[in-house]
Parts: structure tokens; C-alpha cells; sequence
């Protein structure tokens, strides 16, 4: 699967964003997708997961403790694409963010570390002014 990042830019403290993961090449409802951030000079760390949907309509999500009640992670399967809304942004939100994807079908495990993805998009930019 391919996947594609998008929707970054430049905002400021307090204003939202939505991030798009577009995927193409395969069933995309079998997959688990992630969401996460490196900001210069830092490792890359977890921000959001959901977990493949297969052939139901129900799946489950996790958030990093530093943007629940901020962020929301959702799927369109019939689109191919993961959303990540963030409201509320504060400057050390400021990173590129990364979606990722695992081929998990008929499978609700939500995962939250990058050595459990193959795929990865190429990232995009935030960056929250104070």
C-alpha cells in the first residue's frame, strides 16, 4: 500500500488542522493506521492509532497522552483515507507527522509503535506559533 500525508502548515496557537492519509494499492479497511510526529531533533513518537475495520463498521482508537481530548483519529474506508484532527494546537505540536499502515485484516489491535508498520507516508509538515 501506498500511502500519502497531507494538510500541514502553519498556524497558530489554538487554531485546528486536519490531516489527511491517503492510501492507494489495497483493501485499505484491513489495515491498521497510525499517526506520528518528529519534531527536529527529537525521536519519532506516537500521536494517534485506529485499528483495521475488515468487514465490520467498528474499530478502536489510541491517542498519546499529550494530545487526547485534543486530537481525533478517524477512517473513511470508502475513501482509503485516515483523518487526524487536531484542535487546540500548541506550539510543541510543531513536527512532521508521519502516517503509517499494517496489513491487520479482521483484526480490532490498535498499534502504537513505528517498528509495528510496514508502510509509511513521506510526512508533512506542522508548525503551531505562539
Amino acid at each position: 500500500v501506498q500511502l500519502q500525508a497531507y494538510g500541514g502548515g502553519l498556524v497558530q496557537a489554538g487554531d485546528s488542522l486536519r490531516l489527511s492519509c491517503a492510501a492507494s494499492g489495497r483493501t485499505f479497511s484491513n489495515y491498521a493506521v497510525g499517526w506520528f510526529r518528529q519534531a527536529s531533533g527529537k525521536e519519532r513518537e506516537f500521536v494517534a492509532a485506529i485499528s483495521s475495520t475488515g468487514d465490520q463498521n467498528s474499530h478502536y482508537a489510541d491517542y498519546s497522552a499529550s494530545v487526547e481530548g485534543r486530537f481525533t483519529i478517524s477512517r473513511v474506508n470508502a475513501e482509503n483515507t485516515v483523518y487526524l484532527q487536531m484542535n487546540s494546537l500548541k506550539p510543541e505540536d510543531t513536527a512532521v507527522y508521519y502516517c503509517a499502515a499494517d496489513f491487520r485484516p479482521f483484526n480490532s489491535v490498535v498499534l502504537t509503535t513505528t517498528t509495528q508498520y510496514d508502510y509509511w507516508g513521506q510526512g508533512t509538515l506542522v508548525t503551531v506559533s505562539s
